[in-house]
């Protein structure tokens, strides 16, 4: 899949679109989603990597992937989350609606059982 520069995250990354920033390093950016399905729902997305979907990485997007992981847990713990969820949704079959690869961090209330 191609990778399209003007989604709204690229927009998000570039100031284009005001986000309401809750973490951000050099290669991460995280914000809180605009229709949150938890009382905390934070969307983590690299800056510079153009990979559309996990389903697109490959072994080059390793340090990457692991930098995301990193910055859900810095965040959970800025946000005094004890438990939380992480969600990747990976295709338009999975629910995915913007194709630049991001996390959902979601807590703030019993999440009940997870599909596995």
């Amino acid at each position: 899949m191609d990778y399209d520069v003007d989604n709204i995250f690229s927009k998000i990354i570039n100031g284009e679109i005001p986000s309401n920033k809750v973490y951000e390093d050099d290669d991460i950016l995280a914000f809180r989603d605009v229709n949150p399905q938890a009382p905390v729902h934070i969307l983590i997305i690299p800056k510079k990597a153009k990979i559309c979907r996990l389903g697109d990485c490959d072994d080059n997007d390793i340090e990457i992937l692991g930098k995301m992981n990193v910055a859900a847990a810095k965040i959970a713990k800025l946000e005094r989350l004890e438990s939380f969820r992480i969600v990747v949704n990976s295709g338009a079959g999975a629910g995915q609606t913007v194709f630049h690869i991001h996390m959902h961090l979601l807590g703030g209330r019993e999440l009940g059982e997870a599909i596995i």
